[in-house]
C-alpha cells in the first residue's frame, strides 16, 4: 500500500497521505502517466515507466525493459543519494536499483541502447582464445569450419597439458555451447542457396495411384521384405565443400580451399532392401579405362565410362551383378524394383530381364522423387555427409598431393571407392527400413503404420534440428554446457544439409 502511496506522489497526484490511501483502498484512485519533465530523467523516445492498472484496488504494472543507458542514470543517481531516492524518482523497484548498482561494470561495458545483459563470460577463456584464432586460421587458408569441427577441435585441445584448468571428464562441447562460443567470438553459419526440385501441380493424384499400385501388386504377389527394393544413381564430385560453413558475422565472401574438382561428375548408384538390407555401390568414373595396376576395396563395383554416368549396358550389368546377387535372387522369389523414370529403366531389353528374374518394376512418376522413392528421401542425404566428412578430413590433413604447377590434385579413384564403400556401410539399418515406410511401399497392410509418414525422428533429422547441422567423443560435462552429453557415434551423424531431388530425373 505505501508503495502504491509513493508511486501516486510520483505521478502528479495531489492531496494528504490519508486521502490518497482511503482512495487506493476503495477503488476510487484515477492513475495516469504523464511526460517526464523538469527534474524527471527520460531515457529516450520511450518514457521509463509503464502503463498502470487499478485492479481491486491494487496497481499492478507491466513488466518493462529499460536500456542501458537509462540504467547508468539510475545507478549514477542513487550513488549521489540513495537507492530509495532513485526508485522514487525513476518511478522503478528498488531491487532493479541494487541490482544495477552491482552491475555497473558490465552495463559501462555494454552499448548504450541494449536492454539485455549479455551472455556470461566463457568459463575456459584461454581454450576459447586459441579455438577462435584456429577458426581464423583455417579460413586464411581456404579450409571450411563446421561446428562439428569446432567442438571436435574444442575436445581435442581440452586434453592437452596447456589447458589443465579444463578438465577433459568435465567438459561438454555440446551443441549448447557451440552456439555460445559463436556468439562470442562474432561467428555465424553462412549457407549457400540452391533450387529444390518442383512438385507437379497433380502431386496428389500422382502419389495415390502410384500408391495403389504398390499395394495392388504387394497383395497379389505377396512380396517378402527382402525382395522389394529401391536403386538410384546420384551424382557425386571429387570435391565435396560444405554447403554450410563457420565465418565472421557480415563476410560477403569466403574462400573454401579445393582441388578444383568440385564440378567433375562421377555416379554412385546405391541399392537397398525394404528389410534394411544394403546391396554393393557401383561407382562410375569418367574415364575410358581404368588403372590396370590399382586395386579397389571389395565390396564395391567400379566401372568407366566415357561420360562418367549410367547408360542401358550399365543397367543390364547391375541387374545381373548386384540385384540378382541379392538374398533370395537364386530362388527365384518374386520381387518389386522401385527406381526413377531415367531413361535407361524403360528400355525394352531391361524390361525384358527385370521380367525374366521375376521382377515387377515400380517407375516413380516425374518430379515425385523427393517424395516417394526412400534412397531421395532419406538416405542419399546422410551418405553424401559422410563422403562430406571423409573428404574434410582429406584436405585437413595434408595428404592431398600438388601438381607440378603446385595445385591440389583430386583424390584417387581408389581413394573415391573406400570413401563410398564406408560411408555406405555406415548407414545404419533402422534408417533403411524406416524410409521405405516413409514413402508408403513397405507399410503395413492393415494400416496400423500409416502414421509413420508423418513422423519425422531419424537420426539426421533430429541433428538437423540442433543446428545445425548439425555437431563426437566421451561423455563429459561443463558448466557453460546446456546440452546433453555425445558419444563418439552421435557426434559423426551432425554434419549436413539437406538434399532430396533426384539428379537424374527425367533423363
Amino acid at each position: 500500500m505505501l508503495r502504491n502511496y509513493w508511486t501516486l506522489l510520483s505521478l502528479g497526484s495531489s492531496g494528504s497521505k490519508p486521502d490518497l490511501i482511503h482512495r487506493i483502498e476503495i477503488g476510487e484512485a484515477e492513475l495516469w502517466i504523464r511526460d517526464a519533465e523538469g527534474p524527471r530523467v527520460n531515457s529516450g523516445s520511450e518514457s521509463p515507466l509503464s502503463v498502470f492498472k487499478m485492479n481491486n484496488g491494487e496497481i499492478k504494472r507491466k513488466r518493462s525493459a529499460y536500456h542501458a543507458a537509462f540504467k547508468l542514470k539510475v545507478v549514477e543517481y542513487a550513488e549521489a543519494n540513495n537507492n530509495c531516492a532513485a526508485a522514487r524518482e525513476f518511478c522503478i523497484n528498488e531491487k532493479q536499483v541494487r541490482e544495477w548498482r552491482k552491475n555497473k561494470t558490465t552495463l559501462e561495458d555494454m552499448p548504450r541502447s541494449k536492454k539485455k545483459c549479455p551472455t556470461r563470460c566463457a568459463s575456459f577463456p584461454e581454450l576459447e582464445k586459441d579455438l577462435n584464432n584456429w577458426i581464423v586460421e583455417c579460413q586464411q587458408n581456404g579450409y571450411i569450419v563446421t561446428r562439428t569441427g569446432i567442438r571436435l577441435r574444442a575436445l581435442h585441445m581440452s586434453k592437452d597439458d596447456k589447458y589443465k584448468s579444463v578438465n577433459p571428464s568435465m567438459f561438454v562441447a555440446s551443441a549448447g555451447w557451440c552456439t555460445r562460443f559463436m556468439n562470442r567470438h562474432g561467428l555465424c553459419l553462412c549457407q549457400r542457396s540452391k533450387i529444390a526440385q518442383k512438385l507437379p501441380r497433380d502431386l496428389e493424384d500422382k502419389i495415390k495411384s502410384f500408391q495403389r499400385f504398390i499395394i495392388k501388386y504387394r497383395k497379389e504377389c505377396a512380396f517378402e521384405l527382402s525382395q522389394i527394393g529401391n536403386m538410384d544413381e546420384t551424382p557425386v564430385t571429387f570435391d565435396l565443400p560444405s554447403n554450410r560453413m563457420v565465418t565472421s558475422v557480415g563476410e560477403k565472401t569466403v574462400l573454401i580451399k579445393t582441388s578444383g574438382h568440385e564440378k567433375i561428375y562421377f555416379t554412385v548408384v546405391l541399392s537397398c532392401l525394404a528389410n534394411g538390407s544394403k546391396l554393393p555401390p557401383v561407382v562410375v568414373f569418367k574415364r575410358k579405362t581404368l588403372p590396370k595396376n590399382m586395386k579397389f576395396p571389395a565390396g564395391i563395383i567400379v566401372r568407366a565410362h566415357k561420360k562418367g554416368w549410367m547408360d542401358e549396358s550399365g543397367t543390364i550389368e547391375w541387374l545381373e551383378k548386384v540385384w540378382n546377387k541379392r538374398p533370395g535372387a537364386l530362388c527365384k522369389k518374386p520381387a518389386m524394383l522401385i527406381w526413377d523414370m531415367f531413361r535407361t529403366h524403360k528400355t525394352d531389353e531391361v524390361k525384358n530381364l527385370a521380367k525374366n528374374m521375376k521382377t515387377t518394376l515400380a517407375i516413380i512418376p516425374g518430379g515425385l522423387t523427393s517424395v516417394l522413392q526412400p534412397l531421395d528421401v532419406c538416405l542419399n542425404k546422410p551418405f553424401k555427409n559422410r563422403l562430406r566428412k571423409m573428404w574434410s578430413e582429406w584436405m585437413c590433413s595434408g595428404m592431398a598431393k600438388l601438381t607440378k604447377g603446385g595445385n591440389l590434385m583430386k583424390p584417387e579413384i581408389n581413394l573415391v571407392a573406400q570413401w563410398i564403400k564406408d560411408a555406405w556401410v555406415s548407414i545404419p539399418s533402422e534408417m533403411v527400413e524406416k524410409s521405405f515406410r516413409k514413402c508408403c511401399i513397405s507399410n503395413a497392410l492393415d494400416e496400423s503404420e500409416d502414421d509413420v509418414i508423418f513422423d519425422d525422428d531419424t537420426r539426421e533429422a533430429a541433428n538437423e534440428k540442433e543446428s545445425e547441422s548439425e555437431d563426437d567423443t566421451a561423455n563429459i560435462y561443463d558448466e557453460d554446457n546446456a546440452g546433453a552429453a555425445v558419444t563418439e557415434a552421435e557426434f559423426n551423424e551432425l554434419l549436413g544439409e539437406s538434399e532430396t531431388n533426384s539428379d537424374f530425373e527425367g533423363f
